[in-house]
């Protein structure tokens, strides 16, 4: 194990966190998961890249983390950080803040490729919002996750997850006590995968469009293991919310070569 000062421990308020997730999402329904991160790198460098269906995925994303051992570093939109008591606590858990849309976007990448050169693991949305995808695909992502991924030198891992949609409304806060109540009495089942890391040996990232392939390739891989969450859901999601917007501008198509 690496004792250097420099690698990065997580905060025992953060383990804490992790464990309470697990719970309430214990509560609200049945996790299952499955898959795992290659030997070694369970304490990073290693750049988790998930799927974004539903408020509630910090949640279960934290949980299913907990399972598997792993203290994810968190990207997390700004207004997180700028709570009273949420954002003193995620600074302390050491989450990454990602001021979208300002001029101060660009420190989040740089914050993140030193977390990562710290050796943690940081876990981020390629797709930079919540999909809107009509039946709720990875849509195309956001460049982001690839540069981080070509200037730390990291691993890329796809973590696939389904269910998360049923325990909260996509316009969270309005309609979360219905859908707490509906899961609840129900308690859906939430999967969460851990695929097999992205191959972007091949890419320069010198090489003009290099972000742009390595981007199409994580959501590809990121699609390839939501499939098998999903199977009796292969057009559209059988829980449908109303007031979810629907958005076809971003729609991914994935390529059969590369």
């Amino acid at each position: 194990m690496d004792d250097s000062p420099t690698t990065w421990r997580a905060p025992r308020l953060w383990l804490f966190f992790q464990f309470l997730a697990r719970v309430v999402v214990g509560l609200l329904a049945r996790l299952k998961v499955t898959g795992d991160v290659p030997a070694g790198l369970r304490h990073g460098p290693l750049i988790l890249a998930a799927n974004h269906i539903s408020p509630f995925d910090p949640i279960v994303l934290a949980a299913a983390c907990r399972v598997r051992r792993i203290a994810p570093r968190i990207m997390a939109t700004g207004g997180l950080f700028r709570a009273p008591v949420v954002g003193p606590a995620m600074r302390h858990c050491g989450h990454i803040r990602v001021d979208r849309r300002t001029e101060n976007v660009g420190q989040a990448l740089h914050s993140a490729a030193e977390a990562v050169a710290s050796g943690s693991v940081v876990m981020v949305y390629p797709e930079g919002r919540i999909g809107l995808d009509p039946g709720m695909w990875p849509e195309r992502g956001k460049t982001g996750t690839a540069r981080l991924a070509f200037e730390s030198g990291a691993t890329v891992v796809p973590v696939a997850q389904w269910g998360a949609h049923e325990v909260l409304p996509y316009g969270a806060p309005k309609g979360m006590f219905g859908g707490i109540a509906r899961a609840l009495v129900r308690r859906p089942v939430i999967r969460v995968h851990f695929g097999p890391p992205v191959d972007l040996a091949d890419l320069d990232p010198a090489v003009p469009g290099a972000a742009l392939r390595a981007t199409d390739r994580i959501i590809d891989a990121l699609t390839d293991t939501l499939v098998p969450l999903r199977p009796d859901e292969p057009d559209r999601p059988r829980h449908v919310d109303p007031a979810r917007p629907v958005d076809t501008s971003r729609m991914h198509r994935r390529r059969t070569g590369r």
